[in-house]
């Protein structure tokens, strides 16, 4: 538990909670709140200290044990700490009973996550998708905030919540669903309307873990100035472009990028914009191959794929970060014969497990970007001769 270097007395100074199942080693929590410490970071907070308790299941009231709890309290008490933030989703009783003893602010991952989004959703159905996930988040943890208002004295709630005021507040978030569900509906129709108008295009879509590289594979491709950011979520608004190899346009679009613990109602209000996953002729499934737990991520896209109905497609594994994955794999003293051995085993483990449709790249260093290209153009000029037959001569 190595506490972290402040840099800045503005930043927000928070404190990581998890929990480690059974089954499950010190090397999955380190990740877990690695990656809870990434989304602090990208939020605008820096971890001072993170805590965890191994447990069979997190406890229904506290999740975490009434010692482990105590330990943290101590620690809160004795130095400057704004914020805890979990690393599962608490309920509204666990944030409430939590908070008693803590008595400091208390997030989940999913709160935190809503909150990346709605900083970073720039469109008008970004931002709808983003209100009506935090409702859907707030709605079952209402009473809870209540009686957290009801402590602070002063300000709204505090004439003091009884059950009239709490159904109340159910009524009209209810209500604010209710409304956000049939303004997305007018801008989804409105997008299936655009997205008709594009004419016969092969589609293709990026998807991927979050900051495994599709934005800047985005500029690469398509030659734009697609934003990229070493931030998690850097894209929420999907982008589309028009790309031409040798002759052969198609529409290459960047979706946000997927994470383990995605909170079920941002994937549920996010379904519209996925609409240019499901819709897609072909995906790019984007891989950082130098993260340590990569397989681990392309588990979590492949699961989100599957709730998306989009895991039937013609897919492309693209393993980017090779420069960096040499880097961290590789000793400086290793033969180069036994360097070109071991990428040929890796090569060969992911071509048999994909029939050959994976491709090895590095977007920052530019390398093997002309044999990505010409895999997609493959791809794409196949998908035309299923698609739309008669254009097929045109455009070889």
């Amino acid at each position: 538990m190595i506490e972290k270097k402040i840099q800045s007395e503005n930043e927000v100074r928070a404190i990581l909670a998890g929990w480690l199942p059974q089954g499950k080693t010190e090397a999955h929590i380190t990740e877990y709140l690695d990656e809870l410490s990434f989304l602090a970071e990208t939020a605008g907070a820096i971890e001072v200290k993170r805590f965890y308790q191994k447990l069979d299941h997190p406890d229904s009231r506290t999740f975490l044990g009434k010692g482990k709890l105590e330990e943290i309290r101590k620690y809160i008490s004795s130095n400057a700490i704004d914020l805890v933030i979990f690393d599962d989703e608490l309920s509204g009783s666990q944030l409430l009973n939590i908070e008693d003893v803590l008595k400091c602010k208390i997030i989940d991952r999913s709160d935190l996550i809503l909150d990346i989004f709605a900083s970073r959703a720039k469109t008008a159905q970004a931002k709808v998708q983003v209100e009506l996930a935090q409702y859907q988040y707030i709605l079952p943890r209402l009473k809870g905030m209540w009686k957290h208002l009801e402590r602070q004295g002063g300000g709204i709630g505090s004439r003091g919540p009884g059950e009239t005021e709490i159904e109340t507040d159910r009524r009209i978030v209810k209500d604010k669903i209710s409304l956000l569900r049939k303004r997305l509906l007018e801008i989804d129709k409105q997008s299936q309307t655009q997205r008709k108008e594009r004419g016969e295009f092969i589609r293709v879509s990026l998807v991927g873990y979050t900051n495994v590289g599709k934005s800047t594979l985005m500029q690469i491709i398509s030659k734009s100035e697609a934003f990229a950011e070493n931030k998690l979520f850097a894209t929420v608004d999907t982008t589309t472009r028009k790309v031409v190899f040798e002759r052969t346009p198609f529409l290459l679009s960047d979706t946000v990028g997927f994470i383990r613990k995605l909170p079920h109602h941002l994937v549920e209000s996010f379904k519209s914009t996925l609409d240019e996953v499901r819709e897609a002729d072909i995906l790019l499934h984007v891989v950082d191959i130098s993260h340590p737990q990569y397989e681990d991520q392309i588990a979590v896209v492949k699961n989100t794929l599957h709730e998306l109905k989009a895991d039937d497609k013609p897919t492309l594994l693209v393993f980017n970060k090779m420069d960096l994955y040499e880097k961290n794999t590789f000793d400086e003293w290793l033969d180069d014969e036994v360097k070109q051995d071991l990428m040929g085993q890796l090569k060969k483990h992911w071509n048999n497990e994909t029939q050959h449709n994976t491709v090895f790249v590095s977007a920052t260093e530019k390398q093997n970007i002309e044999g990505l290209r010409t895999s997609i153009l493959d791809k794409v000029r196949e998908m035309y001769g299923i698609r739309y037959p008669y254009k097929t001569s045109f455009y070889e």
